[in-house]
């Protein structure tokens, strides 16, 4: 390939699928549970910053190993780490070891791009996992919804300063990697690619883009961290905002039929508001959860990486999105429950009228007799 193309001496390509499992996990019995390695400790910062960047409460981290899986010319290390959430996701991370030209990402990155063989090894594993901790999943059940994320970490090059001259000399190979894709030619694409960049000093750079994220440097654990918590965030922003839309077209049509007159007691409105509300409940305690387990305040690399990933990804859109079809579900609990207690006052109303009706027949009737 034409143009500068550095040998990457050390490297791994960190390949991400995350789950939404259930709507809470009890990570101390699911500790509990687990037969595998495990480690309960908060992100491991390599810079010196104040240790406020954590997360509450601590991932679950759990080893499983699998059958090394071919992708091209590379293959996956068979120990796979996956990290378990409060707030019921659950993170599953394939390592490839990286060597040989830069260039060669390129082509890794595309095959990487929804791979169906990680990914179905992948739903493996967590299906195997969650058999394990069950008791301590509230309402287990492995979503349709799947993120899946690659972090390629260069640790060393064979030239001092490579990532530099890369992004002076083969912005357009740079920018393939991030977008998964060996033709992408766009000067216009190339420069969205790489416009999110965050770097802590001269010798380190991260490269944030939807598909991919390029880490220049040899200690990043911290910065994998940060950018696996704001895949997990997107999924389970993607899947509320998914279970919002069911329900509101589902609570739509109900309130189209909601009751006006004494049939309304032997109507599903009871159960129907129930399940709004239940429903209100448990969304708006994920929404605050996912939004608030991890903590930005006193390490500002990491808290501009995390800005940054988040603007990336559009969590602000998603955020917004949600809020709104809560609003929108607690204006149809409102109307539904305005319209059951008319029909009930109605059919107590009827029932007085009758009882008025009875008590002015009976004295004739029993004239009568």
């Amino acid at each position: 390939m034409k143009g500068y193309n550095p040998i990457v001496k050390d490297g791994v390509a960190y390949v991400q699928f995350a789950y939404d499992v259930g709507l809470s996990i009890g990570l101390d019995a699911a500790e509990k549970s687990v037969s595998a390695s495990t480690e309960r400790a908060p992100i491991r910062h390599q810079r010196r910053a104040p240790k406020y960047f954590e997360f509450e409460p601590y991932p679950l981290r759990v080893t499983q190993t699998t059958a090394p899986q071919s992708i091209g010319d590379w293959k996956t290390l068979p120990a796979v780490e996956t990290v378990v959430f409060d707030f019921g996701a659950v993170a599953v991370t394939y390592q490839i070891p990286l060597t040989g030209p830069f260039s060669s990402l390129a082509r890794l990155s595309e095959l990487l791009y929804d791979n169906e063989t990680l990914l179905k090894d992948s739903r493996r594993l967590v299906e195997e996992l969650l058999k394990t901790i069950a008791p301590a999943v509230s309402k287990p059940k492995i979503s349709t919804f799947y993120e899946d994320y690659v972090v390629f970490q260069i640790r060393a090059f064979d030239d001092h300063g490579a990532h530099a001259r890369l992004l002076a000399e083969a912005p357009t190979l740079v920018a393939q990697v991030l977008r998964a894709d060996e033709d992408l030619r766009s000067e216009q694409e190339v420069q969205d690619a790489l416009s999110v960049q965050v770097s802590y000093g001269s010798e380190d750079l991260t490269l944030v883009d939807w598909v991919a994220a390029i880490v220049f440097d040899s200690a990043a654990d911290d910065t994998r961290a940060v950018l696996e918590y704001a895949t997990l965030q997107l999924l389970e922003l993607r899947h509320l905002d998914n279970q919002l839309d069911s329900a509101l077209d589902r609570y739509y049509t109900a309130l189209e039929r909601a009751p006006r007159g004494p049939v309304s007691l032997f109507t599903k409105a009871d159960n129907e508001l129930r399940e709004i509300g239940q429903l209100q409940v448990e969304s708006a305690l994920l929404f605050e959860t996912i939004n608030n387990s991890i903590k930005l305040l006193g390490d500002q690399y990491l808290a501009r990486l995390y800005q940054q990933a988040a603007k990336r990804f559009h969590l602000s859109s998603w955020d917004k999105s949600i809020q709104r079809k809560l609003n929108t579900l607690e204006s149809i609990y409102e109307k539904m429950e305005s319209a059951l207690s008319s029909a009930r006052l109605e059919f107590l109303e009827w029932i007085v009228i009758l009882l008025i009706a009875f008590e002015v027949v009976m004295p004739f009737v029993k004239g009568k007799h």
